[in-house]
């Protein structure tokens, strides 16, 4: 392995930390999203990526919109352009309204997709706006915890 292998796997390492170590499930297999999707109640998917906005936006929106009173009752991760039949399981549950986009999240409820945040209201955005826009749709689909 040469040292761009090893630092892009660093990368990859990180990245699929900073969500599994706070609370998400990663979601590696299509199997495994089915099995998810299949769950009652409501989860938080969140479409993982490499990009910068993953980095410094997403990801810390994902982390901290989970400390709010009402929010799903799962946690999931895939990891777009790495775990690529996963991703395109979940893709393919989150409806044909859903404009395939890294980052994102899709809260679904019951197997179903009620809303999202889509890159467009990621990239560029502070992530405060992030959390917030994701926590209004806890307030709005989600149970107290």
């Amino acid at each position: 392995m040469n040292d761009y292998d090893l630092f892009y796997q660093d990368m990859l390492s990180q990245a699929r930390g900073e969500l599994s170590g706070n609370g998400y499930e990663e979601l590696r297999t299509a199997e495994e999203v089915e099995a998810a999707v299949k769950r009652e109640g409501t989860t938080l998917f969140m479409v993982n990526s490499v990009c910068g906005c993953a980095g410094g936006i997403a990801r810390p929106a994902a982390v901290h919109s989970i400390n709010y009173p009402k929010r799903p009752d799962h946690f999931v991760t895939v990891f777009a352009g790495q775990d690529k039949e996963a991703t395109a399981m979940a893709r393919m549950f989150f409806g044909e309204d859903h404009i395939p986009s890294s980052p994102s999240f899709v809260l679904m409820k019951d197997g179903q997709a009620v809303a999202e945040v889509p890159r467009h209201e990621i990239e560029g955005h502070e992530p405060m706006s992030v959390i917030t826009n994701i926590q209004s749709q806890f307030e709005e689909y989600c149970e107290e915890v």
